[in-house]
């Protein structure tokens, strides 16, 4: 399968160079950032649950990630605000990608927004279930991880197996045949849980 590719030149969000710079992010810097990252919410959390409390915890997490990544992108990402403010606001947060999906930089979330916004799930999850919280928030950050690398890899890369040829195709459709459809990255199922998966006619 060959790689998809936008014609579309890369947008510019802001004329501060500074701000710019903020909006990208290569595929490198996303591992080595996230690795670390996740390596300390795993050193917070260590001994805070048994092994078995622990696996439960940081499955349930990714879980818990799955359903807000559909949320957000759903009913936040594809928001349609009337005022100038928020639509640009909405363009800068995720209508630029629809607009130029190509962007092999802009298709992973910069960290100063997914950081900002993991630190906040983290610290919610810290209050709600003490220092186990961070074991939670360590599937959370997982499942994140796992969603903005297939979602790099559906605009970017080919796809051998059936599997990931399967969850391009989902996502694809999203930008090609309706955008009000197929809002899940990872777990598709939700689509069809909440009635949003866009039919593929090619089954």
């Amino acid at each position: 399968m060959t790689k998809y590719r936008s014609a579309a030149p890369r947008i510019r969000l802001f004329r501060n160079d500074l701000l710019e710079r903020f909006t990208l992010i290569s595929p490198p810097a996303f591992a080595l950032t996230w690795a670390a990252f996740l390596a300390f919410v795993l050193y917070t959390g260590w001994g805070t649950a048994s092994l078995p409390m622990s696996v439960l915890l940081v499955l349930l997490g990714v879980l818990i990630w799955t359903l807000f990544e559909y949320v957000m992108h759903r009913f936040i990402f594809h928001l349609k605000p009337t005022s100038a403010f928020g639509r640009w606001l909405i363009f800068l947060a995720h209508g630029n990608h629809h607009a130029a999906p190509g962007d092999r930089y802009r298709n992973i979330m910069p960290p100063i927004v997914s950081m900002v916004l993991f630190s906040a799930v983290w610290a919610v999850f810290r209050i709600l279930f003490g220092p186990a919280g961070s074991v939670l928030s360590l599937g959370f950050g997982i499942g994140y991880v796992a969603y903005d690398t297939i979602h790099y890899a559906c605009h970017q890369l080919s796809m051998r197996s059936p599997l990931m040829r399967l969850l391009r195709r989902h996502h694809i459709r999203h930008h090609h045949v309706k955008q009000e459809g197929n809002y899940a990255i990872t777990a598709i199922f939700w689509d069809r849980v909440f009635g949003t998966d866009i039919p593929d006619k090619r089954g």
